[in-house]
C-alpha cells in the first residue's frame, strides 16, 4: 500500500543481498486482506491468498470477481511478469499472455513493422511471423492502413492488431485478460470465435477473464471465482456465475445501511431487497423474456396515497439504456413489510450484463420528499441469446440504438 520501496538506501541495499542469496526478504511484511472499498492501516496487503488449483491440457477455464479481486494479478503470476512472494506454479507449454492488447507496439512504426516486432516479443521467429502475415492482416481487418504509423490508428486499430498477433501465435496454452472491451461488436464476435476455435479445434488450454458473463459461460468448460485475493468458488460455469450474481446483488442489511444520496430517501418508505426471478431457475434471463424481480420494501406509517415503481438499467459502465415508471399505483392504506413482483416487459435486452437501480415514492416522485427511497446500482443481472433449439449463442448486435421500443412498460403483480 502507497509507496514502493524500504524508504531508505541502505534497506533497500540490504533486501538486494538478502534476495541474491536467496534468502527471504527481511522488510517483507504482508498479511492485511485485501479489500479496495475498505481503509487499512496496514501498510502490506495480500493481492493474493491461498490461491491452489490446476487446469488440465485442452480446458478453458473461466476466471471472475468483481473490479480489485486479483483477476488481473493472477493471470500476471502466471505468465512469469510478476514473482509471487511465496509459493510456486508450475507450467508446460508455451504461454502466450493477452494481457495488454498491443503490448510493445512503436507509434513510428506501421502495421506491418509492428506486427514482426509485436510477433518477436511474443516469441515468434521471422519466419513464422512472415508465414502467417497475411493471415493476421485480414484477421484484424485494418488492410487499408497496414503500412500506416500506428500513431495515426485508433484505440479500437490497436487493439483489433494486437489481438490478431496474439491470435496466431499458436500457443499451448492462451491467457486472455478483459482485452475485448475497446473492439465493436463485429470484432469482439470474430475473436471470441477465434478463442473458441484454439480450445475446441485446436485443443489448446484458455484462461479466459472477462466480465461479460454470457461469453464466460458459453466459451469456458470450468469456472472458478475471487474475491478479496482469494478463491472462493470453483466448479460448472452456470453454478459460479449464479454465486456471482448473489454476490454483486445487494443484501437485505446492505440496503438498509446504505448510505442514502438525499437526506429524506428512505425516512417513510424503505426499500430493503431486490431478487431476480430467473425462468427455469437459471442465473441468466433470456433474450426476449420479461424481466422478473422480487421487491421488498417497507411502509412505516400508513399514507393513504398510491405509491409507484422507477427503475433504470445501465450497462456496467454507466450507459443508459432505459428509464420507466410503473402504469398502475399501488395502494398504500396498510403498512409494515410489503412484497412484490416487479415485471419489465418487451425490452428485449441484447447479451450482456446490467444494472439496475430502483425507486419507489409517491405520484410522481415530485411532490414528496420523505415519502421516497431510490438504490442505485441495486442489482447487476445478466442477459444471454438463445436458439430455438435451447442452445446458448452470440448474436451482436452493433450499439444500443435498437433497444428502446414503444410497447415497453412495466408493471406490478401483487402477490
Amino acid at each position: 500500500m502507497g509507496q514502493v520501496g524500504t524508504g531508505t538506501l541502505k534497506n533497500d541495499l540490504s533486501r538486494f543481498w538478502h534476495a541474491i542469496r536467496g534468502k527471504e526478504d527481511p522488510f517483507l511484511h504482508v498479511g492485511a486482506n485485501n479489500d479496495r472499498s475498505k481503509k487499512s492501516n496496514d501498510d502490506w496487503v495480500w493481492a493474493l491468498q491461498d490461491i491452489d488449483f490446476s487446469v488440465d491440457e485442452g480446458e478453458v477455464l473461466g476466471i471472475i470477481g468483481r473490479n480489485g479481486a486479483g483477476k488481473s494479478t493472477l493471470l500476471k503470476i502466471l505468465s512469469k511478469i510478476t514473482a509471487p512472494t511465496r509459493g510456486e506454479i508450475e507450467v508446460n507449454g508455451r504461454i502466450a499472455s493477452l494481457l495488454e492488447v498491443g503490448t510493445g507496439f512503436h507509434p513510428d512504426l506501421t502495421g506491418r513493422e509492428n506486427i514482426y516486432l509485436n510477433g518477436a516479443l511474443l516469441g515468434m521467429r521471422k519466419i513464422e511471423i512472415k508465414s502467417k502475415l497475411d493471415s493476421i492482416i485480414d484477421f484484424s481487418g485494418v488492410e487499408g492502413y497496414i503500412d500506416t504509423p500506428v500513431k495515426r490508428y485508433s484505440s479500437g486499430m490497436k487493439m483489433r492488431l494486437g489481438f490478431a498477433v496474439a491470435a496466431f501465435l499458436e500457443p499451448d496454452i492462451l491467457i486472455v485478460d478483459e482485452v475485448l472491451a475497446v473492439g465493436d461488436a463485429e470484432f469482439q464476435k470474430k475473436c471470441l470465435g477465434k478463442i473458441k476455435n484454439v480450445s475446441s479445434e485446436e485443443g489448446r488450454t484458455v484462461l479466459f477473464v472477462s466480465h461479460n458473463l454470457g461469453a464466460v459461460k458459453n466459451l469456458t468448460t470450468r469456472c472458478i471465482m475471487l474475491e478479496h485475493g482469494k478463491l472462493v468458488s470453483e466448479g460448472a460455469p452456470g453454478e459460479v456465475i449464479e454465486e456471482y450474481l448473489k454476490l454483486t446483488t445487494l443484501p437485505e442489511n446492505t440496503f438498509l445501511e446504505q448510505k442514502r444520496l438525499n437526506e429524506f430517501w428512505g425516512k417513510e418508505i424503505l426499500l430493503n431487497s431486490i431478487t431476480p426471478l430467473f425462468s427455469g431457475g437459471l442465473s441468466f434471463f433470456h433474450f426476449g423474456e420479461d424481466l422478473l424481480f422480487e421487491i421488498g420494501f417497507t411502509v412505516k406509517h400508513i399514507l393513504n396515497q398510491s405509491l409507484r415503481f422507477g427503475c433504470t438499467i445501465t450497462t456496467l459502465d454507466q450507459k443508459a439504456i432505459s428509464s420507466m415508471m410503473t402504469n398502475h399505483l399501488l395502494d398504500t392504506s396498510s403498512h409494515g413489510q410489503q412484497m412484490h413482483k416487479l415485471r419489465i416487459k418487451n425490452l428485449k435486452l441484447f447479451p450482456g450484463s446490467y444494472k439496475l437501480s430502483i425507486s419507489i415514492g409517491l405520484g410522481n416522485f415530485q411532490d414528496s420528499r420523505k415519502e421516497y427511497d431510490v438504490v442505485r446500482d441495486a442489482l447487476i443481472f445478466s442477459v444471454e441469446n438463445l436458439t430455438e433449439s435451447g442452445n446458448a449463442v452470440y448474436n451482436w448486435i452493433s450499439g444500443y440504438g435498437n433497444v428502446m421500443h414503444e410497447d415497453v412498460s412495466l408493471e406490478i403483480n401483487l402477490f
